[in-house]
């Protein structure tokens, strides 16, 4: 199975972050075109279906590439 890069995962969680709080703070038809493009490009890019588990799992994958358990344990 394919890995994806930590950095362009970290970018479409920050990416993420941005637009739901763009949304939040107003809601826009063009925001809220661009989170549903990065929801989906998110899913896929980690082989979910459901942007949460997407989370976890881009968590998880940027923890090991620190070198670090999600529970912050150094891993060897």
């Amino acid at each position: 199975m394919l890995v994806p890069d930590p950095k362009a995962v970290r970018k479409l969680l920050t990416r993420y972050a941005v637009l739901r709080i763009a949304q939040a703070e107003r809601h826009r038809p063009q925001t809220a075109e661009e989170l549903n493009d990065v929801v989906s490009t998110l899913c896929v890019m980690m082989g979910t279906t459901g942007i949460r588990e997407a989370i976890v799992k881009a968590d998880a994958l940027l923890a090991a590439a620190r070198g670090t358990a999600a529970d912050g344990r150094a891993v060897a």
